[in-house]
């Protein structure tokens, strides 16, 4: 089900196996897929490295805290809908593409915040595995629904609303 690259040691120590896999398949689940059956990468990295992601796949040479890359497209036609559910391929897997998250950011924003770093990386990796799912918070009404959908998502996780001060 989920591929985790660790490139960053830190993140051993964090915990983001375990971390990754318990808010992957809640993400799946969420949404009425089985994770057993889906395939996503996980790049555990530094801002070194994001940074370059960054800069070549968004033109953003700075670091970030989570990018996504989907395998497929999915993303609602009109604002405010609800992505296509991803299909399987010729071989019956349901490859959903691949996420990078650095650890500085992430530390650094749970910090600031004043969060847990668990609960912010938690949350992080929701956020990419919907991304992968179609959803994008690009437009107001898009935003919207992805929000509440992590919103959802990490109560049922016990992990307090992120949008909320």
């Amino acid at each position: 089900m989920l591929d985790i690259a660790i490139e960053d040691d830190r993140w051993q120590t964090a915990g983001l196996e375990a971390l990754a896999e318990r808010a992957a398949t809640q993400t799946l689940g969420h949404q009425g897929l089985d994770a057993d059956e889906a395939e996503i990468s996980l790049l555990a990295c530094d801002d070194d490295r994001i940074a370059v992601l960054n800069a070549e796949f968004r033109d953003k040479p700075t670091p970030t805290n989570v990018l996504s890359w989907p395998a497929q497209e999915l993303a609602a036609v009109e604002a405010g809908g609800h992505p296509a559910q991803p299909e399987p391929d010729f071989m019956g897997e349901l490859a959903l593409g691949d996420i990078a998250i650095s650890y500085d950011t992430c530390a650094r924003e749970a910090q600031a915040a004043g969060k847990p770093m668990v609960d912010h990386v938690t949350h992080l990796i929701v956020h990419g595995v919907l991304h992968l799912l179609g959803y994008d918070h690009i437009r107001d009404a898009d935003a919207t629904v992805m929000e509440a959908l992590e919103v959802e998502i990490l109560g049922k996780m016990g992990i307090n609303n992120p949008y909320m001060e």
